[in-house]
């Protein structure tokens, strides 16, 4: 069954959507097979956004995403990768559609609450630097 990883960011946590946010993955169908709260270190950060790492405003994520602790899980379904971005909705928040999370919740292209892998791809080597393998149920 495929899987892809999910980030609750700072702005989630700090508005106390994260419950809120899961259950709309779960009552898309989606199963929790991991979960977890951590502060994100420098290093995992640089790794996970090195396709911007170099660029100017790069500094700010790091900020943003250092800001709070956040929870990572690993969602788990038929074509989840698509379908989590769907219920996420554009990743600038202005531009997203009511009824979806960050249409919702989100209030720009930085703080819209949640990561979402954006590939199969890009979910497994995720999931990898996320979770051990013992971690996912």
């Amino acid at each position: 069954m495929p899987r892809t990883l999910v980030i609750l960011k700072p702005d989630c946590m700090q508005k106390r959507l994260a419950g809120e946010i899961l259950r709309r993955f779960e009552q898309a169908g989606f199963s929790v097979v991991g979960c977890r709260m951590a502060r994100l270190a420098s290093s995992v950060l640089r790794e996970h956004y090195a396709h911007v790492a170099s660029k100017p405003f790069y500094p700010e994520i790091e900020a943003f995403m250092q800001s709070s602790p956040v929870i990572i899980a690993a969602l788990e379904g038929d074509n989840v990768v698509a379908r989590v971005r769907e219920l996420l909705g554009p990743t600038d928040s202005r531009k997203a559609p009511k009824g979806t999370i960050r249409g919702d919740f989100g209030t720009d292209m930085m703080r819209n609450m949640v990561h979402a892998s954006d590939s199969d791809e890009n979910a497994q080597a995720e999931l990898k630097r996320f979770f051990k393998a013992e971690e996912l149920f």
